[in-house]
């Protein structure tokens, strides 16, 4: 089965020594995206990257930083993506927030497997 629609993607970069509460911020992410009903989020570690502080960040064990550059990827509906707009506010100290509208197009294999939150 094929679905289309149009969504939104979030993209959430930060760095891999972010916390919120005392746990990684990129897990709190995740766990908040689940929480909501979001579609689905994915964590991508990254090799290489700076961002606002010029700071390059990699991941390599020789480089003296070990904070490598994070980015979850957040895809669903509209208004689904923007009840996580608030809880973000509070949650990321320093990062950068991409938003954009996307065109989905879905694979599955039988009805039953669609999505309730993406409908």
């Amino acid at each position: 089965m094929k679905e289309q629609y149009e969504a939104r993607m979030l993209r959430i970069h930060f760095g891999e020594d972010d916390k919120w509460h005392g746990k990684p911020l990129y897990e709190a992410i995740v766990n908040k995206c689940k929480e909501l009903g979001i579609a689905g989020a994915t964590v991508y570690r990254g090799i290489e990257g700076f961002g606002a502080s010029s700071t390059i960040h990699r991941s390599s064990i020789w480089s003296f930083s070990k904070d490598a550059p994070i980015m979850v990827s957040v895809i669903d509906r509209e208004d689904a993506v923007q009840k996580l707009v608030p809880f973000l506010d509070e949650m990321i100290v320093e990062g950068l927030v991409a938003m954009s509208r996307v065109q989905v197009v879905r694979f599955s294999k039988s009805p039953s497997d669609s999505t309730p939150a993406i409908r």
